[in-house]
């Protein structure tokens, strides 16, 4: 990793970007000398140093909104940070999601999110799980299941209903999750061959 330069300004300070390590919403602006950037490493909590109360700044020292430090990267011209973070609650202090107003959402991280539950749903099969008993009946079943889901979904385009082909949607592609992650694959996977594609 790059070292950063906090002797460009007479402050000693670079901008830290802080940016949400699932959804890659930037959350925050904030400031950071050296100090703040070695007890962000060290705690796990991103710290800053607070050009107001001219000391440093632990993120969610009062509110309880802390952002958990994941990992942090330097610029080419080696005068901004940019923090990779884990948000617990809101990170504004007016309350919002993000500094800027929006909410910190993004539906790709959810599909992480789903896949690792699928995941583990067939590594600790149970018994009052869905998905747990479609891994129990193997790929023949799974394999059904997509099948079924995608002539559902065919029908209700073809019907014109937009509600239920969009539930049916949703159906269809998470059997379909189900059925990469039988055969030991991710979505990821299959994005891969698209972007291949495309060149």
């Amino acid at each position: 990793m790059k070292t950063a330069n906090f002797n460009k300004n007479k402050e000693g300070l670079l901008p830290a970007i802080i940016q949400d390590v699932q959804t890659l919403k930037v959350l925050m602006l904030g400031y950071m000398n050296e100090e703040a950037l070695e007890k962000t490493q060290t705690s796990g909590k991103v710290t800053f140093f607070s050009r107001s109360k001219q000391r440093l700044w632990t993120k969610g020292e009062e509110s309880g909104n802390f952002l958990k430090f994941i990992s942090v990267k330097v610029d080419c011209d080696q005068d901004t940070l940019l923090v990779m973070a884990s948000p617990v609650g809101p990170t504004c202090h007016q309350g919002t999601d993000t500094c800027w107003g929006e909410v910190n959402s993004n539906g790709l991280a959810y599909i992480k999110e789903l896949e690792a539950v699928i995941e583990d749903r067939k590594k600790n099969r149970s018994k009052e799980s869905y998905v747990s008993s479609l891994f129990e009946k193997g790929i023949n079943k799974i394999a059904q299941k997509v099948g079924e889901e995608s002539v559902e979904t065919v029908i209700e385009a073809i019907a014109n209903n937009d509600p239920l082909f969009m539930e049916e949607s949703a159906d269809l592609f998470f059997h379909y999750l189900i059925l990469l992650k039988s055969k030991g694959k991710s979505l990821e996977d299959v994005l891969a061959i698209l972007e291949k594609r495309k060149r």
